[in-house]
C-alpha cells in the first residue's frame, strides 16, 4: 500500500511538472496568436492545410528546419505552405520568430503572409505563392537579363530599407541570400523567410544581443565571427554579397582548381584593383557573367559593383545604410 501511494505521488508530481513547462513553452505562441487573430491573418486548422496541399505532396522548397509545399486554399488562392519541423528547438524558434515578425511588416517588396497554424505539435505558415521561385533558382538557370537583375537589386534594397528604417520595430533579417529573395509573375522581388529575423524597439538600437550566430556561410558579416555588436549593417553586408553574385554568376565561396576555395569578395576586389591600374581595358567585362542575356550599360554595372563593394566593407561603419543604397541605385 505504501509502495503504491509513493508511485502515485511521483506520477502526480511528474504530471504537474510536465503541465507547467508545457504551458510556459506555449504561452509565447498563445500571446502571438492573440495578436495575429486581431489582424487580417487567418488561423488555419491543420486539416485545412493538409487538404489544401493534397497531403503535403507538391514540394517547392526546403530549408534547415522546414519544407515548403504548393497548395490551393478553399478560396482558390494558390499558396506556399511552409511546414516547420518542431521536433527540433531550431524549428520551434524559427516559427516563433517568423510569426512575431510577419504581422508587423507589410510592404510591396516583402512576402505577403496570409495565415498560420499552431495546432498541437503542428507549426505552419501560409504565404502568397511566387510564380518564378527564388532568385537562386533563376541565377542557376540563367533566366534573367540585365534589366531584370537591376530591378531585383533595387526592389530587394527597398524591402530591406523598410525593415531597417520604416517599420514600427527595428527588424534585422539576418539571412539575406538569393534563396530568400522570391520573384513573382513579373519578376518583382520580395524578401522572404523571417525565421532567423529579430525584432527590436527603436530605443534598443545599438544594444542588440544574440545568443548564437545567424545566417548562411558566405553571406555573413565579419561581426558574427568576431563577436562584435550586431546592427542592421549585417544585412547590408549580405545584400552586397548577393549583388556581386548576381553580377558575376559566382557563389560566395567558389571552387577554383588552382587555388581551392576562393572568396567572391576578394576575387572581385582584386580584379578591380588590378585592372584599375591598367587603363587599357575595363574590368567590367572581366567580371560580369557572360551567360546573362541582354545588353548592359558598362557604366551602370561599374557603379553597381562599386556600391556592392561598399556594402561588403569589413568595417561596418564604412558600409552605407540600406536607404543610402536605395538612393545610390536610383541614381545609377
Amino acid at each position: 500500500m505504501v509502495f503504491g501511494c509513493v508511485i502515485g505521488f511521483i506520477e502526480i508530481v511528474c504530471i504537474v511538472v510536465y503541465w507547467y513547462f508545457s504551458t510556459k513553452r506555449l504561452s509565447k505562441i498563445d500571446r502571438i496568436s492573440y495578436f495575429l487573430a486581431a489582424t487580417t491573418f487567418r488561423k488555419f486548422t491543420y486539416s485545412e492545410l493538409k487538404k489544401a496541399s493534397c497531403n503535403f505532396r507538391d514540394e517547392i522548397g526546403r530549408g534547415g528546419a522546414s519544407i515548403v509545399y504548393k497548395g490551393r486554399l478553399s478560396d482558390n488562392r494558390i499558396a506556399a505552405i511552409k511546414r516547420l519541423n518542431v521536433t527540433s528547438h531550431h524549428g520551434e524558434a524559427e516559427f516563433q520568430a517568423e510569426i512575431s515578425t510577419i504581422w508587423r511588416v507589410n510592404r510591396m517588396n516583402l512576402i505577403e503572409t496570409w495565415g498560420y497554424c499552431a495546432e498541437g505539435k503542428h507549426r505552419l505558415v501560409v504565404y502568397e505563392y511566387m510564380e518564378n521561385g527564388s532568385l537562386a533558382e533563376n541565377l542557376k538557370n540563367g533566366k534573367l537579363d540585365w534589366a531584370t537583375l537591376l530591378d531585383i537589386a533595387t526592389g530587394t534594397a527597398k524591402g530591406l530599407a523598410y525593415l531597417h528604417e520604416e517599420s514600427l520595430e527595428w527588424v534585422l533579417h539576418c539571412d539575406v541570400k538569393p534563396h530568400n529573395i522570391l520573384l513573382d509573375a513579373n519578376y518583382s522581388p520580395k524578401v522572404a523567410d523571417f525565421g532567423l529575423s529579430r525584432l527590436f524597439d527603436r530605443s534598443d538600437i545599438g544594444h542588440s544581443n544574440f545568443s548564437m550566430i545567424r545566417g548562411t556561410r558566405g553571406y555573413m558579416a565579419p561581426e558574427w565571427v568576431f563577436n562584435l555588436p550586431i546592427t542592421s549593417k549585417v544585412d547590408v553586408f549580405s545584400y552586397g554579397v548577393v549583388v556581386l553574385e548576381m553580377i558575376t554568376g559566382l557563389s560566395p565561396l567558389s571552387k577554383n582548381q588552382a587555388n581551392g576555395e576562393v572568396e567572391l569578395i576578394e576575387w572581385v576586389r582584386s580584379r578591380v584593383r588590378e585592372l584599375d591600374r591598367n587603363r587599357m581595358e575595363c574590368w567590367v567585362e572581366k567580371i560580369v557573367d557572360p551567360s546573362i542575356s541582354g545588353k548592359y550599360d558598362r557604366t551602370v554595372i561599374e557603379n553597381l559593383v562599386r556600391i556592392a563593394l561598399q556594402c561588403v566593407e569589413e568595417d561596418r561603419e564604412a558600409r552605407p545604410s540600406m536607404s543610402q543604397v536605395v538612393s545610390m541605385l536610383l541614381h545609377v
